[in-house]
């Protein structure tokens, strides 16, 4: 419904306009030309869209609002384009104006999806000058090296590729960024146990395997927390890693491929692509940091260390908290490096990414943070005219009790464990309803559809839910074939396949022809893709798409149920089957921007 509510905008504005020509020059000398208000209707029986616009001209043109929208009515009664668009507007309530599309157009807009493999959702459009649109940066995932990926990662994996394909889908060019903590002290401690327990892995990396590294990180963080000389000699092989030296460098690589290849595991698995750029990427940059902020005067000494003091941010004192960004000893910290990021992504090519828009897909505990780094930026000069810098928080995965999702020891719940359980859960659920149905498959297609079942209502459960709260993990409830769910809406497609296989291909020699409610009901929500996508572009909630691929199999299921297809007569047989068909198209393509693919068959 996207370009028909542009379409409409346009001529309220214009009857807007010429009805109130005064008003309409001072809006336009205000910079704000006048609103029409226009929304979807509350409800189907207000029509299609509703017009707010002659509210708030009531008090600058001292008249009442029912009187305005009977003089926009007017002009829109002389507006044979308009004509074309609209069914009568009608006026409601103390001023709003109601207006239904004409079934004409609908039709039109049906048919013109149907030949669309965009199914209307326009692209980015280009700049000015013709170019491309400028890249937009997604940084998401970000698991430390060392360290089990767990289930808080999840979360910014599957909401950060969701968005990436949303805007991917879009047109725009997207940097998938995955800024892993490579690189800081940590890496000494490593480093000097992997010398002492494994010193042959430098000479031959590939006949030596350092195991769970999970468990090799605990054990040097033993040592560090125990032993004084371990200690001493974590921290000399710090002051050697940063200075450049070749053996602690082959340790530090030795220790990140270990990392990459189990995180790249995870991410096959899911169907992630990610362009590894870790915080040692940034290290030739952070003293350059440093060197900006005090030349735009925002750097401060204090108690030694180079910090930036914040506006509008106090402590309880009253007095500006500070964003350290050197310190006292001259090191640099997380912030410096996220300092050095921006700076990086925003700057033109060949000196950085030249990024318009920056999107950080992190836990809702890191929002100050992000806050403090954003505003020193922008106020460093290093965010362009017209660049977005955006923080997407997350809550936490909590359990049935309510508290913070882990294992029954009490340790944080692996993702590749979590992973594990919920393709179990969907092959015993699998194999049973085979069972109760008398069905014999064979042992591919039970691991195929358990695989996609399993791993689509881990995703599919976390983008449902409104990424600012926190949500509980429940494998009953996301592998449910009813409810929103991810097997609820693969079943609709599945269910629809198997209409096209008795169907056909609806034919394409007339036009298409709808009568009953439940047709006009299916095609409005059909419609309505172009605007949930843009909203979720922008919005950046992938709980939109999912809310309307939910919606849209509702209405797709009581149109089924209510209104025979297959034993139609023509054309309304070929129409029902053409709105199967769009049907399936557009949750095969909301899914597929979700990271979930669709089956034949389950």
């Amino acid at each position: 419904m996207l370009r028909l509510a542009l379409t409409l905008e346009a001529r309220l504005r214009a009857a807007m306009e010429r009805a109130f020509p005064e008003a309409a020059n001072e809006a336009a000398a205000a910079g704000r030309p006048l609103d029409p208000q226009l929304a979807p209707a509350s409800k189907p029986e207000f029509g299609d869209f509703q017009a707010n616009g002659a509210l708030p001209l009531a008090r600058p043109l001292a008249q009442p609002p029912r009187r305005i929208a009977e003089a926009i009515l007017a002009e829109l009664h002389a507006d044979p384009e308009f004509a074309e668009l609209c069914l009568d507007p009608q006026i409601a309530g103390p001023g709003f104006i109601n207006l239904t599309i004409r079934p004409e157009r609908l039709i039109s807009e049906v048919a013109a999806r149907l030949a669309d493999p965009r199914l209307g959702v326009p692209p980015a459009a280009a700049t000015a000058d013709g170019a491309a649109p400028p890249p937009v940066i997604v940084d998401f995932s970000s698991p430390n090296i060392a360290k089990e990926m767990h289930v808080g990662h999840l979360r910014s994996t599957i909401i950060g590729d969701s968005l990436a394909r949303v805007l991917e889908f879009r047109g725009h060019p997207v940097l998938r960024l995955n800024h892993v903590g490579d690189w800081g002290t940590q890496f000494g401690m490593l480093i000097t146990h992997l010398k002492q327990v494994a010193p042959e892995a430098l000479e031959h990396p590939d006949a030596v395997d350092l195991g769970d590294l999970v468990a090799f990180y605990r054990q040097a963080k033993q040592r560090f927390d125990a032993d004084e000389a371990f200690q001493a000699a974590s921290r000399e092989e710090v002051v050697r890693l940063q200075a450049g030296d070749p053996l602690s460098l082959q340790a530090w690589a030795l220790l990140c491929d270990q990392s990459r290849r189990e995180f790249q595991t995870i991410y096959d698995r899911l169907d992630i692509r990610l362009e590894e750029r870790g915080e040692s990427f940034y290290n030739p940059y952070l003293q350059a940091v440093v060197d900006d902020l005090r030349r735009a005067g925002l750097l401060v000494i204090d108690a030694g260390a180079g910090c930036v003091f914040l506006e509008g941010v106090s402590g309880k004192d009253g007095n500006p908290l500070p964003l350290i960004v050197q310190k006292s000893d001259g090191g640099f910290n997380y912030a410096t490096t996220d300092l050095a990021a921006i700076r990086y992504r925003f700057a033109a090519a060949p000196e950085g990414d030249g990024a318009r828009r920056v999107i950080y897909v992190t836990d809702a505990g890191q929002a100050s943070h992000f806050a403090a780094v954003f505003q020193v930026a922008r106020r460093a000069g290093w965010v362009p005219e017209g660049g977005r810098l955006e923080h997407v928080p997350f809550g936490l995965v909590q359990g049935d009790d309510g508290k913070k999702l882990k294992t029954r020891s009490g340790d944080t719940v692996r993702l590749r464990d979590l992973l594990d359980e919920a393709v179990e859960r969907a092959e015993a659920d699998l194999r049973r309803r085979l069972a109760e149905e008398g069905r014999s498959e064979d042992e591919a297609f039970i691991s195929h559809v358990a695989t996609t079942v399993g791993l689509a209502a881990v995703k599919y459960a976390d983008l449902s839910t409104n990424r600012i709260t926190n949500y509980q993990f429940s494998f009953d409830r996301m592998l449910a074939l009813s409810g929103n769910t991810a097997p609820y809406l693969l079943y609709a497609v599945v269910r629809i396949a198997g209409i096209a296989r008795k169907g056909g291909e609806p034919s394409t020699a007339g036009s298409l022809v709808f009568t009953e409610p439940q047709e006009w009901a299916l095609v409005r929500e059909l419609l309505r893709l172009d605007a949930v996508i843009m909203e979720v572009e922008e919005e950046l909630l992938p709980n939109r798409l999912c809310s309307y691929l939910f919606e849209l199999s509702q209405v797709f299921n009581r149109f089924y149920d209510q209104v025979p297809v297959l034993k139609a007569p023509e054309p309304a047989r070929s129409s029902r089957l053409a709105l199967c068909r769009l049907t399936a198209d557009t949750l095969k393509l909301g899914l597929g921007l979700l990271g979930i693919p669709t089956l034949e068959r389950m």
